[in-house]
């Protein structure tokens, strides 16, 4: 996935009301951005880091700038926009560059199921089980390579668990989909000390079959891609 127009460097001064950020660009102007992201953002959010953001010019929307990135100490990079994975997973489904999803030749976004729910994706093939398939966005780190999900309680991801776990009880294929918006990590572990509810939900899922996949991104001021996969260690995180 490809940013659409070229992103411009900053430093951030604050982000409050969870979807506003007030910046200060390179070239001086101070501008206040879009936040795509509701959850906690540890780590993320100090004012001073450096930033990047995207701009537009289109005449509906009230602001003109998108917060895209966190620029990270030794050339890595996080990605903020938790609207970003779907996009990105997208592309990888239509290239078939997930391994254990690509024998389905069929995906369909945003379809309705369980209780009041739309899946991210439906995906479809001859002679395969349908797979149901939610993506989430992970970018906390709170151990040097480790990403954890999710940064904080999450009552929508724990409906989600459980709307997967009885798609499979019907019968179908059901995943949920990891995404770690971070070139610094290479682990990945639920932060079952920030959502007890969630861990449960998770575990009550994968045992009823609910399969989990991981995988990095590859990130910079450009796009995003699909990285390499991780396999995930599902337990708590150490001290916790």
């Amino acid at each position: 996935m490809r940013f659409q127009t070229p992103l411009v460097p900053g430093r951030l001064i604050r982000r409050y009301k969870r979807f506003l950020a007030d910046v200060r660009l390179d070239d001086g102007r101070e501008v206040t951005a879009h936040c795509a992201n509701p959850g906690a953002m540890t780590g993320l959010n100090a004012p001073g880091i450096r930033v990047w953001l995207e701009p537009n010019d289109d005449p509906k929307r009230k602001l003109k700038f998108s917060w895209r990135l966190v620029e990270l100490p030794g050339g890595h990079w996080a990605g903020i926009d938790t609207a970003v994975p779907n996009k990105v997973v997208k592309e990888a489904l239509a290239a078939r560059a997930i391994a254990p999803l690509a024998a389905y030749d069929t995906v369909r976004p945003e379809v309705r199921y369980g209780e009041k729910s739309r899946v991210d994706f439906l995906l479809s093939g001859p002679g395969l089980p349908d797979a149901y398939v939610e993506v989430k966005n992970v970018h906390l780190s709170r151990q040097p390579g480790l990403a954890e999900f999710p940064d904080s309680v999450t009552v929508r991801g724990a409906r989600h668990l459980a709307e997967l776990a009885a798609m499979v009880r019907e019968g179908h294929r059901a995943v949920m989909l990891y995404l770690v918006q971070r070139t610094d990590c290479t682990r990945f572990a639920l932060a079952a000390d920030i959502d007890p509810a969630y861990a449960e939900a998770f575990g009550a899922a994968q045992q009823a079959g609910v399969e989990a996949l991981c995988y990095t991104a590859d990130i910079g001021p450009g796009g995003v891609h699909l990285g390499a996969p991780i396999v995930p260690v599902f337990q708590r995180r150490s001290g916790a």
